[in-house]
């Protein structure tokens, strides 16, 4: 190789060198730009100079997958975080809170008991009754306006994560044409692809198998496709088959019918943040925040019952409570349905803060299958009775319209108390017709306002505690998982952080480094400019030489 070959060869080495440096100070806040490195190497023709043998995309495979696994979990864990710290806000809160409102509700009982016949006295009963019932309501309103916004959120996350996966598709598509046409894929496809995979593990866990070292495949965790090749698979925001009011996440069955997944087979990410949030607290929640409703209504109708107002008539209801709710599976074969859903005064202290699953095993006879939601737990069948086209369980009784209609394996959703407490009033508005009185007594007796005083003390929630003690468990057990969530969240950050660490180290642009390496690579093809320089002198000296 003469000279000149020599120098071109190094001008060239060098111009590239320039080129993936300057590349990679442009992209130094460029997200998912990996950093090139110019690979040179000795001429193969054996007479001298230099090639390029690569331009070297600096990502490891390994890390990558670390750092994606870390991101789900750690966006699950703010997203979740940042839910459940709204209703510990929302119970702990002194002044808006259940707890002071309740004693107030009982000590205006006092007050009564005091002076049974004073109108102030009634009146006080009354305004603390109502307030109690207001902030009820308000708790079921604000909780069910989070799940109306987790429905809202899970739709706008399957809207990203379609898109997402249908770029992924395209993506592995023109990576194998550019593959098929040059022998290898552009360094700026493979970020590209690599980046929308780690937004896509911010949204969700995957699954990412590489077929033969070149495309990217993604999976759901339980190994249902959503990328394979150029072809993607969407999800599908839909309305629970059993709760019409809940959304989940749908996904195309062989023959092009969307089924709904298990809530459980999404995890990770934002959207399995929400959903995991929603199953263990949101849930639960409402749930007791509804059994303690349920609870308060019914101990206070029941021994309202006992006395007498002063009009010589005995206590009428005091508090109106919404009735517990039931949906049928969309699946179901049969055509009866629940007709009507109702709490069981005789069993309340059987009503527990939990939804069921009721299944038909034998539609004959009919028998049937009851399983609670919260731990997946059968009931016993000595706590399950249906008779005359009533299934009583739980402290709830339901009626079927035509039990005849039943199929083997037909399923009812029941929320005995999930919107319990948005329909619990104030079923009193007349002063008078408030029983204070015991049977038998005149206006000045004071028996039964001592009574309905004294449930304050009674375990009247779930036959294992006080309203204040309900209350307080559920106030402890958020900021319990508060407090957990957000250790974990710390610990998780922690560990995401290290290994954005690692990968930058291996792939990020050090700006400091890359104007180092302009100052060498300039200097490195002014040299070999030199070499054709002197070249050239030589040549015009030989050339003077014939003359």
């Amino acid at each position: 190789m003469s000279i000149f070959s020599t120098g071109l060869s190094g001008l060239n080495a060098a111009q590239n060198a320039l080129a993936s440096t300057s590349n990679n100070i442009s992209n130094v806040y460029t997200p998912g730009y990996n950093r090139e490195v110019t690979v040179l190497g000795e001429s193969g023709t054996g007479t001298g100079g230099v090639q390029v043998n690569d331009i070297q995309r600096q990502f490891n495979r390994y890390v990558a997958d670390q750092l994606n696994d870390a991101t789900s979990k750690t966006s699950a864990l703010e997203t979740y975080g940042t839910q459940v710290e709204q209703i510990d806000n929302l119970l702990a809160d002194e002044a808006a809170g259940l707890s002071p409102l309740m004693q107030d509700f009982f000590s205006s009982m006092e007050d009564l008991a005091s002076a049974p016949s004073d109108p102030a006295a009634r009146q006080g009963v009354l305004g603390s009754a109502d307030t109690l019932s207001a902030q009820f309501r308000s708790f079921d309103g604000y909780l069910q306006d989070m799940q109306n916004g987790i429905n809202g959120q899970i739709e706008d996350e399957v809207t990203q994560i379609n898109n997402t996966t249908e770029q992924l598709g395209s993506i592995n598509r023109e990576i194998a044409l550019a593959r098929a046409k040059q022998g290898e894929a552009p360094n700026a496809l493979l970020n590209q692809r690599d980046q929308l995979v780690h937004e896509l593990s911010e949204r969700m866990d995957l699954r990412l198998n590489i077929q033969d070292g070149k495309s990217y495949n993604v999976s759901l965790p339980n190994g249902q496709p959503l990328v394979m090749g150029d072809r993607s698979f969407k999800l599908e925001a839909m309305a629970s088959p059993e709760d019409p009011q809940r959304t989940v996440v749908g996904y195309p069955d062989s023959s092009g019918n969307v089924r709904a997944l298990d809530e459980d087979a999404i995890s990770g990410g934002t959207l399995g943040g929400l959903m995991d949030f929603r199953a263990e607290t949101l849930d639960k929640t409402q749930n007791q925040i509804g059994q303690m409703a349920v609870s308060l209504a019914v101990a206070v109708n029941r021994q309202h019952a006992e006395g007498i107002d002063l009009n010589g008539d005995a206590g009428g209801e005091f508090f109106s409570i919404g009735e517990p709710r039931a949906f049928s599976a969309e699946r179901n074969t049969g055509t009866a349905e629940i007709a009507g859903a109702a709490f069981d005064a005789d069993s309340i202290d059987q009503l527990k803060a939990t939804d069921y699953t009721v299944r038909v095993t034998d539609a004959a006879a009919p028998a049937f299958e009851v399983m609670r939601e919260d731990t997946g737990a059968v009931l016993e069948a000595a706590d399950v009775d249906y008779a005359g086209g009533e299934l009583s369980f739980g402290g709830l009784t339901l009626s079927f319209d035509d039990p005849a209609g039943l199929a083997d394996n037909d399923r009812f959703v029941v929320q005995p108390v999930r919107r319990a407490a948005g329909g619990l009033e104030s079923a009193i508005g007349d002063t008078d017709r408030i029983a204070a009185a015991g049977p038998g007594g005149g206006s000045g007796n004071n028996e039964n306002a001592l009574a309905l005083q004294d449930i304050q003390q009674k375990s009247v929630v779930g036959g294992s505690a006080s309203l204040s003690e309900a209350y307080a468990s559920l106030v402890s057990d958020v900021g319990n998982r508060t407090n957990i969530v957000q250790v974990n969240l710390e610990a998780q950050q922690g560990l995401s952080q290290q290994l954005e660490a690692v990968q930058q180290s291996e792939s990020g642009v050090n700006l400091d480094e890359e104007a180092a390496n302009l100052i060498r690579y300039q200097q490195y093809y002014q040299a070999n400019a030199k070499v054709i320089d002197t070249a050239t002198s030589v040549l015009d000296t030989v050339l003077g030489l014939r003359g």
